[in-house]
């Protein structure tokens, strides 16, 4: 199955210079054209849930109904695996992941074609891949949860470096290695503080016995039940919790001075090469960036929209308020052996 750190140990490095050719020389895929004329079956391979997408889907449909949707939901890594046994004779038009790091792994092995959006120009430089490749459309915090039965407000910790406070030994949940959202704050975090830093606050997670689960979905149930005091995830795993009626509270941590800021993600979509519907395919990631298509990820899943304007839900706190961490997102998901370098170092699990 397919994973990032060992998938980039074995094959990506060695195909890297020749992919990032084929990549550059590699043409647009057709433009959406009108809603008269996209039609054909659409397969979309994606690592969103099927109840996340299927809204979306339906809601694109309405404005296509020639264009016949067909769905396969896993995880980012399933899917992958299957785009790169695949490559050769692709089954899919288009890949949405939850994460940066699978999509730009995909981009580098030669699986996607370029597609410039019609948003591309509103859309902030760091959601653009490198040749037009993939396409950011929502973006993640990274946040600490706690249960309020166990942890006051007063006690959260307030810093992810907090996390490594013996005081919390054995008592916090986190994604593990082959999670693409982890992956990401490792990426982010290295470029920010550096290697060193990066894996002593690694170690140190390890050594305070955190339980490190295989998705965040996972971690955050387990703090609403008290199965644990403090969570680390992505901000909306908070208010999918809350809208489950558990008693959890929400830290953007490393806020105000001599703090590094809050950490972010991005998710992304990207135009399989080779793909038999590309036409339907840009159709879908411009409705994706849309308005409307903006506007379903803000209201269902508590994402903050990509494109400028579109509104948050009202119970999601907007960016424009924290201290940020001065990354490119873009740019740090292209160092992907450094972070596995780390990730093997330190033995994170």
């Amino acid at each position: 199955m397919f994973t990032v750190p060992s998938f980039t140990r074995s094959t990506l490095f060695v195909m890297l210079a020749l992919s990032m050719v084929l990549a550059a020389c590699a043409p647009n895929a057709q433009p959406a054209a009108s809603a008269d004329e996209v039609s054909g079956q659409l397969v979309i391979y994606s690592g969103r849930s099927e109840p996340l997408i299927q809204p979306v889907i339906d809601a694109f449909r309405a404005q296509y109904p020639n264009v016949e949707v067909l769905l396969k939901s896993g995880s980012n890594s399933q899917l992958a695996n299957g785009l790169l046994e695949e490559k050769a004779n692709p089954q899919a038009d288009l890949f949405i992941t939850t994460e940066i790091f699978t999509i730009q792994a995909m981009a580098k092995e030669g699986v996607l074609q370029s597609y410039r959006p019609a948003a591309a120009d509103q859309l902030p430089a760091e959601a653009l891949g490198d040749n037009n490749l993939w396409v950011g459309l929502t973006r993640r915090a990274r946040v600490i949860i706690y249960n309020t039965d166990l942890v006051s407000p007063e006690e959260a910790p307030q810093s992810i470096f907090d996390l490594t406070d013996p005081k919390w030994k054995g008592q916090i949940a986190a994604a593990g290695s082959t999670n693409g959202g982890m992956q990401a704050h490792i990426a982010v975090l290295e470029k920010a503080i550096g290697a060193e830093k990066t894996e002593a606050w690694l170690a140190g997670l390890i050594a305070n016995d955190v339980t490190f689960f295989g998705g965040h979905t996972d971690v955050r149930k387990a703090v609403g039940a008290g199965e644990f005091k403090i969570g680390l995830v992505n901000h909306y795993y908070y208010y999918l919790q809350v809208a489950e009626g558990s008693p959890v509270g929400i830290v953007f941590p490393d806020q105000g001075e001599g703090y590094i800021g809050l950490a972010s993600n991005l998710t992304g979509a990207g135009v399989v090469n080779g793909a038999k519907n590309p036409t339907a395919a840009g159709a879908f990631i411009d409705f994706l960036l849309s308005t409307e298509g903006q506007k379903l990820f803000a209201e269902a899943n508590y994402e903050y929209p990509v494109l400028p304007g579109v509104a948050l839900h009202p119970d999601v706190q907007p960016l424009d308020g924290f201290r940020l961490m001065d990354v490119n997102l873009r740019d740090v998901t292209l160092e992907l052996d450094t972070v596995f370098a780390i990730i093997e170092k330190v033995g994170l699990p």
